[in-house]
Parts: structure tokens; C-alpha cells; sequence
């Protein structure tokens, strides 16, 4: 896999350090950070081994700047939302364009570990946090063990969407991370959502919810 041509992105992302960082994110994504060598990286961006100790020293820190160009994108697409900027098709789309290496990157770094994938994760439950008390304040209280424990939940189905994406990218017959595709996920996260929530008010999913929440506080009688 090659890094996307620099002509699909802006001009500030035309500079020896973000071709090193780009292809740096796609090298720790598709062998993983201990894997990937600084040869490797600097053959992908087109550059020596030199240039890329000069802009960022060692691997070390070539991940930590990663982490920060990941942290910046996804994270601050996020704040934006929870911030209340409007979500729409425009908006919607530059996020796609900006975060497809991001997101391999951390794609990869959910599994392997790293200090941003952990932050998201935190973030993520903690903005599902903030969702469900908003939203549902008289059966979701702030700081209540219940919230934690769904919201924890909601942010492991939406970033397992992430780290399963060979499995779908094969289910599917396409790669579900290149940015034609990304509204993909999202749509079809949605779509199940408003069809679970159909299926949960029928007579038969109200059975079974009554039956799993009578064997949690079984369980969990304190709870």
C-alpha cells in the first residue's frame, strides 16, 4: 500500500515532514510500530533515512508525533461535534478526507496499544457518557455506575466497527476505510440502531431484555 497522492491533499500537507508522517501512519498501520523501520518509512515517502532523523529524531518520536496528528484529527472532529458545530454533508466529508490514515493507524493501535487509542477509547465512552445524561437525564444519572457501564459498551461497538475492518472489507468486497466508502460504517450503524430499537419495543424483545436485565440483578444484586 502506497501513501495517497499528495494532489488529494491540502497545501500545508505538502511538506517533507507530513509525507514522512503519512507514510509513517500507513507503515505503523500495516506492519505495526515495533515491525516498521525507519528505512521502510522513509522508502514510502520518498525521502532518506536521513531526512527523516533530521525532521524527527528516532521511531520513538516519529510515533509520538503520529499519535499527536491522530489525536488532533479524530479527537478534534469529536470536539467539534460535542461542541455543537453543525453536521452536515459538507462537514461530514472533509472529516473523511483528513482522517483515513488516522483512523488505520489506530485501527492497528487498538490492538497493539498505544497511549491515543486508550485516550480515545476514554474520550469516546466519556462522550457517550454525556449522551446518555442528556439526552435521558430521569433514567441516566450523571456519575451513576449504569451510565459508565453502557456508554463503555457503546464506544467498544463503535470503534470494534474499526478494528474488525478486514473482516468487513472482506464481508463486504471492498475496503470500508478508503474515503469513498467511509459513510458506509456510519449509515449502516444508524440503520441498526433504528431497527434495534424497533425490535426491542415488540413483544418479543421486551421479553428478552426482561430476561437479560433479571440475570444481571441476579448477578448483581448491589448493583
Amino acid at each position: 500500500m502506497s501513501i495517497p497522492p499528495t494532489g488529494d491533499r491540502p497545501p500545508e500537507d505538502l511538506t517533507a515532514r507530513a509525507r514522512i508522517r503519512d507514510a509513517a501512519l500507513e507503515q505503523f498501520a500495516a506492519r505495526g510500530v515495533k515491525a516498521a523501520t525507519l528505512k521502510d518509512i522513509a522508502h514510502a515517502a520518498g525521502v532518506s533515512v536521513g531526512l527523516v532523523q533530521h525532521h524527527f529524531g528516532s521511531k520513538d518520536r516519529l510515533r509520538e508525533a503520529c499519535d499527536q496528528h491522530v489525536r488532533d484529527t479524530v479527537l478534534g472532529a469529536a470536539g467539534q461535534v460535542q461542541e455543537g458545530a453543525e453536521v452536515n454533508a459538507d462537514f461530514l466529508r472533509g472529516m473523511y478526507e483528513a482522517s483515513e490514515l488516522s483512523v488505520r493507524y489506530l485501527a492497528r493501535a487498538l490492538v497493539d496499544g498505544s497511549p491515543v487509542a486508550a485516550e480515545l477509547f476514554d474520550e469516546g465512552s466519556a462522550g457517550a457518557e454525556r449522551f446518555f445524561t442528556d439526552t435521558w437525564p430521569d433514567t441516566f444519572t450523571p456519575g451513576e455506575a449504569k451510565v459508565r457501564e453502557r456508554a463503555a459498551v457503546m464506544a467498544a461497538m463503535h470503534l470494534g466497527t474499526i478494528v474488525l475492518h478486514e473482516h468487513l472489507s472482506r464481508r463486504l468486497g471492498i475496503d470500508v476505510l478508503r474515503r469513498p466508502n467511509s459513510g458506509l460504517l456510519g449509515a449502516a450503524m444508524l440503520d441498526v440502531y433504528a431497527r434495534m430499537g424497533q425490535w426491542i419495543a415488540t413483544q418479543q424483545g421486551d421479553r428478552i431484555r426482561q430476561a437479560v436485565t433479571d440475570v444481571h440483578d441476579e448477578e448483581h444484586p448491589d448493583a
